[in-house]
């Protein structure tokens, strides 16, 4: 599940601001997860479609993401090594494709959407070989293998998840890595609180909540990058390096 969104728009400019998620939210947690699963399964499985509408812009998405991944790939002390790599809603695989498999030598996939990841298949051509799972299943039940991954790559997904399940979700990433792993969120950030988003059962966080979630989680924040060159009228994007 991966999608950039307009910051504003007659939707988001009638929603209310909180500070925890949990108060943003009318319906159930179980009502909550089921509708994002609807909506993903009417998004038609294209890069278009995976971004919103904004499949314009993957290749600066793809060139930004590759600039702050590469600061911390190679040997020697400290260095995050590049054998395997986890893509957390992964959608049809865009971010695999274009980013990951590049530099990794294996990569998994984890998508709630069972299309998308069979649409995956196929869009990956050759290099599908080095993709060694995918994982239909929602983040909140997601379980990685421990110390399978060197990065665990985050994109565009967390705003699917209660704040206590990110919490727990980032703590089980925290054990998926190996040594010098990195976990890599990548995410719309709001200006102040929480904005929910009925359309596809999501919420947007700003940057002091998100960073309180990781606080939880047991992790730091070891470098921050806001994403440049994005349109204006959607969400500004940020990346946050986790150890």
């Amino acid at each position: 599940m991966t999608d950039s969104k307009k910051r504003q728009s007659a939707r988001a400019g009638k929603q209310r601001s909180c500070t925890k998620m949990e108060s943003c939210l009318i319906e159930d947690k179980k009502t909550f997860y089921s509708k994002a699963e609807l909506y993903w399964k009417e998004v038609p499985p294209t890069v278009d479609g995976m971004l919103g509408g904004y499949g314009s812009i993957s290749s600066i998405d793809i060139n930004g993401s590759k600039k702050f991944l590469q600061k911390f790939l190679g040997e020697g002390q400290g260095k995050t090594g590049t054998g395997c790599a986890l893509d957390c809603g992964a959608g049809i695989g865009r971010i695999t494709k274009r980013l990951l498999l590049p530099l990794f030598r294996t990569v998994d996939l984890v998508d709630v959407t069972q299309e998308f990841l069979d649409k995956a298949r196929s869009y990956l051509g050759e290099e599908a070989k080095r993709v060694e799972n995918y994982f239909c299943c929602g983040l909140q039940d997601f379980q990685p293998q421990p110390e399978r991954y060197d990065v665990i790559w985050i994109q565009w997904v967390i705003g699917h998840l209660t704040d206590d399940h990110l919490v727990e979700f980032l703590r089980r990433c925290r054990s998926g890595l190996r040594p010098n792993g990195l976990i890599v969120v990548k995410d719309n950030v709001a200006y102040e609180g929480v904005i929910p988003d009925n359309v596809d059962s999501s919420v947007c966080r700003d940057l002091n909540v998100l960073r309180r979630l990781v606080g939880r989680a047991g992790l730091n924040i070891i470098c921050e990058e806001q994403q440049q060159n994005f349109p204006e009228e959607i969400y500004q994007v940020h990346t946050l390096a986790l150890r």
